[in-house]
């Protein structure tokens, strides 16, 4: 039996990312981004009676969408530690993983996080609440050079040491503590036209390296190309273009760096195999249903 899950945010891609799954009754499947259960519960449903699901999230909140389900597994970690749960689960191999990059839109509108400057909250951006680096942390205690490194790596912001020398002359005078503090002090520097997206940018850096999300990116897909069997798959949904080379890169090529090896015969040896060469991205009436979408890019690989 399965529990109602309360409103989290509406699954992007559902279909198409579950369909690339290419779900067998009997096999073990991990959702690395359970939210709000979703992907899980869609995936729960093709499996049969010997299948099972290991569902991967950080964040307590997750807890609430926990799916009572005899073949159903939560695993309160973050994605980067999977190959030691599966260890920990007795698991050498699973035929499939799905990962949905994108943060929810729970976050962006739970008012005290931090996520979203659309609310004046301290700038926390845990997805983990456990953890001990917030946000503010990093707006204050970085160098200048670091944040400027930050915000042109993560945020892709052109003038990201401006933004770093305004913040750094700022938090001299007083600690820099919510999103309305760092939205005043950059405000100046955002240009009219890209305000918005510019500000969503300086968060999204901020969030990035609080979080880790890259290196934890990593961390999961190394794991997933040695746990995934052959023929199991890789369905991975990513929302900027940091995640994205990341993932194609490990798709394409079998690294995250995308170094690709060749055989005697000059062929790329990958251990994966692109399903479609085509990359997935929403309809339009899904975009127009679920702005949160319309960044969204899925990539599907099998496992050769």
């Amino acid at each position: 039996m399965m529990m109602t899950a309360p409103t989290y945010h509406v699954p992007v891609l559902l279909k198409e990312s579950i369909d690339g799954l290419n779900i067998k009754p009997d096999g073990i499947y991990v959702d690395v981004t359970f939210g709000g259960g979703g992907h899980s519960r869609e995936i729960l449903s093709r499996l049969g009676k010997n299948g099972h699901l290991y569902s991967f999230d950080q964040d307590a909140d997750a807890e609430k969408n926990i799916v009572d389900d005899g073949r159903f597994t939560f695993v309160r970690s973050n994605f980067r530690y999977l190959k030691n749960w599966m260890r920990y689960y007795g698991v050498e191999h699973i035929d499939g993983l799905l990962a949905d990059l994108g943060v929810s839109s729970h976050h962006f509108d739970d008012e005290t996080r931090g996520f979203s400057f659309r609310f004046d909250a301290p700038l926390d951006m845990r997805m983990n609440k456990r953890a001990q680096q917030t946000a503010a942390d990093i707006v204050n205690d970085y160098t200048e050079e670091q944040l400027a490194d930050l915000f042109y790596l993560y945020g892709e912001l052109k003038n990201a040491r401006k933004i770093a020398a305004a913040i750094t002359k700022a938090r001299a005078g007083k600690r820099i503590e919510t999103t309305q503090d760092l939205m005043e002090v950059t405000a100046r520097l955002m240009g009219r036209e890209r305000e918005k997206k510019d500000t969503a940018k300086l968060f999204q850096a901020l969030r990035i390296e609080v979080n880790h999300e890259m290196e934890a990116l990593k961390d999961m897909l190394r794991a997933a190309t040695e746990l995934i069997a052959t023929g199991g798959r890789l369905s991975v949904i990513t929302y900027h273009s940091l995640e994205d080379r990341i993932v194609k890169n490990v798709m394409k090529a079998g690294n995250v760096e995308g170094k690709a090896e060749q055989d005697f015969f000059g062929r790329i040896a990958s251990p994966f195999t692109l399903v479609s060469n085509k990359v997935i991205t929403p309809s339009d009436e899904e975009q127009e249903r679920n702005p949160r979408s319309r960044s969204a890019k899925l990539r599907i690989a099998e496992k050769r």
